[in-house]
């Protein structure tokens, strides 16, 4: 079997959520415990940071695991999903695992995926952790999938847990209720492991606090101690912060190379984590957290976050696609100069589109499309949808072919945004 073979065989034997929803979403972690068994346990051989939330795990995950590497430390990072090739999910200091470690995996244990029929996710984390394992690394920053509590991930023990934020997504496993889902999240807290949430909730704080409480760890909010009013791009594309720490020094002119404006709020959690983790390890050098912030891209391949395809016009792609993380999106783009605005827009058939759709703002131009996947929306649907909230535009058959007419009709001085599911961008990466 080829790495191509192999890919196919996965996909075509396990069952993948992004790809065809609820049918793979196993809410049991018998699974993952029976392969991390089967494997020797190997994620007790390294050290973690596991980090779940609604949204900005994945901006913060390679934010952190940025800042570990240029400090020296052999990380991993798993995260998902992928955007084109599956080996994104797994790479020790930016670099991807090599193809033929996941032709070796799956022709090895072939047997063993046949008998306990895994999900997708379920496959790769265990791929992961061995393959953390097997190559000694130091630390590895480790994503949740959507959940927290149940998720894969979930059987190790970190050294620091972390919640992002919580807002309502994935309502139909997780609960209808900002309560229920931090609940969930806060399943990775572990006994005596401190847990770092980056912003404060009304309807949430109790939860993580008690069950913090409940494990005897340490509870700390990262926007209690740090904050940043605002940032602006400098010359070379780099996005300039300046970080102000509560009774104490904050981090003046602070630059990531991602140029999304709610990066802000990810910057001030990873920072938090990394203060924390400061306090065990006393390795990461100021020298090392702003050389890590300023080449996130380069060491890590991070992507599809607020990402400049192009300009003249402009072509923009961000992968946000819950109500939260769309609204901060579209601050940006109506903050973007351009003349006119073009959007190329396709979802996936389990959003809550009425709660969605009259974010978007009604003067652009929308080139409807269907992500190629099972799960994708058909476009007939959306655009019918989008019309109740007075979005008006064209049906394509394809992403591409959604793309090329909007780079058609604009002009030099417009703005195309690609987006509206992370599948859509990375048909167009």
């Amino acid at each position: 079997m080829n790495y191509n073979e192999v890919l196919e065989y996965l996909y075509s034997r396990l069952p993948m959520f992004q790809r065809q929803g609820k049918i793979a979403y196993n809410a049991k972690l018998d699974n993952s415990l029976a392969m991390d068994e089967y494997f020797g346990h190997p994620h007790k051989n390294f050290r973690s940071i596991h980090i779940a939330g609604t949204n900005g795990k994945g901006s913060i995950a390679h934010i952190l695991a940025s800042v570990l590497q240029e400090a020296g430390f052999r990380t991993g990072l798993y995260t998902s999903p992928h955007l084109k090739d599956f080996r994104e999910r797994l790479r020790v200091n930016g670099m991807l695992v090599p193809e033929r470690n996941v032709i070796n995996f799956v022709k090895q244990n072939k047997e063993l995926l046949e008998k306990i029929e895994p999900s997708f996710f379920e496959m790769s984390v265990a791929m992961a952790l061995k393959h953390f394992s097997d190559e000694e690394v130091d630390i590895a920053v480790i994503e949740t999938g959507m959940g927290g509590r149940l998720d894969s991930t979930n059987i190790i023990t970190p050294v620091l847990s972390v919640i992002t934020n919580i807002s309502m997504d994935h309502s139909i496993y997780l609960g209808n209720s900002l309560e229920k889902i931090a609940y969930e999240k806060a399943g990775i807290i572990k006994p005596g492991v401190p847990v770092i949430v980056g912003e404060t909730g009304k309807e949430t704080d109790h939860v993580f606090i008690g069950k913090a409480r409940e494990t005897g760890s340490e509870i700390v909010f990262a926007d209690h101690n740090f904050s940043s009013e605002y940032s602006f791009m400098s010359l070379n594309g780099l996005q300039v912060m300046n970080i102000e720490k509560k009774g104490g020094e904050g981090y003046p002119e602070l630059k990531i190379d991602l140029a999304g404006l709610y990066q802000r709020r990810n910057v001030i959690t990873a920072l938090q984590v990394i203060e924390k983790i400061n306090e065990i390890e006393k390795r990461i050098s100021r020298e090392s957290l702003y050389k890590g912030m300023k080449l996130i891209r380069k060491n890590t391949g991070f992507r599809g976050r607020w990402e400049v395809l192009g300009n003249n016009p402009l072509i923009v792609c961000d992968n946000g696609h819950n109500r939260e993380g769309l609204i901060l999106v579209m601050e940006q783009i109506m903050q973007t100069a351009w003349k006119n605005l073009h959007m190329v827009i396709g979802m996936v058939n389990d959003k809550d589109l009425a709660n969605i759709l009259p974010l978007f703002p009604a003067e652009a131009n929308y080139y409807f499309c269907r992500p190629d996947i099972p799960r994708g929306l058909d476009s007939r649907i959306l655009r019918e949808e989008a019309a109740k909230h007075g979005l008006a535009g064209e049906l394509y058959d394809t992403v591409k072919a959604a793309l090329d007419a909007a780079n058609q009709q604009a002009g030099k001085q417009d703005m195309i945004f690609v987006g509206g599911s992370t599948f859509v961008v990375a048909e167009v990466l």
